[in-house]
């Protein structure tokens, strides 16, 4: 049997909206890629498109960090956030936004808390998983499930409607599109990134 898992180093990656990689803000050695601190804020964005896969990856905040990981995004949208869902990876104990359970570490970010909460150890690397199915979504933290949500449930498209995404009516709404990896300002390093095609 053919393997559908494919790993992602820089080659499979390029700046939102751009067609190179964005080495202004982002540096690549060896299978990492690094945030650099304090450039431009510039997303990368996955080359291809996926429909149903497991996205799995290793990740590093600095203290206070802030990232995330968006799926199904459409880049005729201005900024990813306001296409694709986005797992939240956060340093909770040291970031603001780590006090709201909707915006903390594997939260569907400002839409859904995790169910269990998963701690950062400055300097060490975190392994995450997004798997989605059809309609159905789960996020993965240190080989555990922190939340699993349907994009269709009528209780999530509520919430939609009435947060910052309710402005855009395509929000999640793609069957299929590309994965983001955010860029906020912090020297986030991500490493060993794969995506396996789902059946």
């Amino acid at each position: 049997m053919v393997s559908t898992k494919t790993w992602l180093d820089a080659h499979q990656w390029r700046a939102w909206q751009g067609q190179q990689f964005p080495e202004a803000s982002w540096r690549y050695a060896g299978e990492e890629l690094w945030a650099i601190a304090g450039a431009p804020q510039v997303g990368l964005i996955s080359r291809e498109c996926y429909r149903d896969f497991a996205f799995r990856f290793e990740f590093r905040l600095p203290a206070g960090g802030h990232s995330g990981v968006l799926y199904r995004v459409d880049e005729a949208a201005q900024e990813a956030w306001q296409s694709g869902p986005e797992m939240q990876l956060l340093d909770d104990a040291r970031h603001p936004a780590g006090g709201n359970p909707a915006t903390s570490n594997g939260a569907l970010c400002q839409l859904l808390p995790p169910w269990l909460a998963t701690d950062l150890r400055e300097g060490h690397f975190l392994r995450g998983q997004v798997i989605v199915r059809g309609n159905r979504v789960e996020h993965w933290l240190k080989d555990r499930q922190v939340l699993a949500y349907d994009l269709d449930d009528p209780a999530l498209r509520q919430c939609i409607a009435h947060s910052e995404f309710g402005d855009f009516p395509d929000f999640a709404r793609a069957p299929q599109g590309h994965l983001v990896l955010q860029h906020h300002g912090d020297a986030v390093c991500f490493r060993r990134l794969s995506v396996e095609l789902l059946g």
